[in-house]
């Protein structure tokens, strides 16, 4: 798994709306988040309170962001299901366990939802279906 020092050295967000660095900034201690160009409003300084940064606690998150990530594939909402593959691929790569270099994104990112979830035990509401079929497209 990376560290937050290489995190901080080579990633960079790749979602318009900061979803990406939003999930990454609760195990980033405060002292830190600069490094990673993020600010806090005055009324939030001194009150960060980091999620120790171990692989337990990534799951944790990863897991719903999974879970996030089909409700919106499924529910053909091609923005959101777009960001939230973004995100799963960042802990993907974070976690470094094989699926960091995964690039699939037909049908709303179903095939990394799905690759993921299998990958980890989660929830995997399309079942025998690979994701890229075209019942999962946009009418």
């Amino acid at each position: 798994m990376k560290t937050l020092k290489e995190i901080m050295a080579q990633y960079k967000s790749k979602t318009l709306d900061g979803r990406d660095l939003h999930r990454l900034v609760q195990f980033i201690p405060e002292k830190d988040l600069k490094k990673f160009g993020i600010e806090l409003k005055d009324e939030y300084k001194g009150k960060h309170k980091e999620i120790p940064f171990t692989k337990e606690n990534i799951l944790v998150q990863l897991k719903e962001d999974v879970e996030f990530g089909f409700e919106k594939a499924l529910n053909q909402r091609g923005i959101s299901s777009s960001l939230m593959a973004e995100v799963v691929m960042m802990w993907n790569w974070i976690l470094e366990e094989g699926l960091e270099e995964f690039e699939e994104y037909p049908q709303y990112g179903l095939p990394i939802f799905k690759t993921t979830a299998i990958k980890y035990g989660f929830d995997n509401p399309i079942n025998n279906d690979e994701g890229s079929e075209m019942k999962y497209a946009s009418d």
